[in-house]
């Protein structure tokens, strides 16, 4: 079992900055690409930032120059560094893994989620 815990998340006025981590319990190799997505209640959660391979990275265009994100591989860590952050930011962000334990089948691995409120 890999286990995903997220840290880094709380309160933060418009304009802060944030910086997320989600650990994982182990290095797996089957694992292709990992992301962190966000939630808010009521409407479904959306793809915020993915990386994979360690250098090729994806982000929603929302959030486009203002969030960065990146892993260290001895670490099993990823990182989201949120700069300039608007109240449209708000959200539960998670940390989600994908693997392909069997080629051609996806398996999703995810995290608890952590709170993170842009608020004046």
């Amino acid at each position: 079992q890999v286990h995903l815990v997220e840290s880094g998340g709380g309160l933060v006025q418009p304009g802060g900055s944030l910086r997320l981590s989600c650990v994982a319990s182990r290095r797996v190799n089957s694992i292709k690409t990992m992301a962190w997505y966000r939630q808010v209640p009521g409407k479904q959660r959306e793809l915020v930032a993915e990386i994979s391979g360690g250098e090729s990275t994806n982000y929603a265009d929302s959030v486009k120059g203002r969030f960065t994100v990146s892993t260290d591989s001895a670490a099993n860590t990823m990182y989201l560094q949120m700069n300039n952050l608007k109240p449209e930011d708000t959200g539960v962000y998670y940390c989600n893994a994908a693997a392909e334990l069997v080629p051609g089948r996806r398996f999703d691995y995810w995290g608890q989620g952590t709170q993170v409120t842009v608020s004046s």
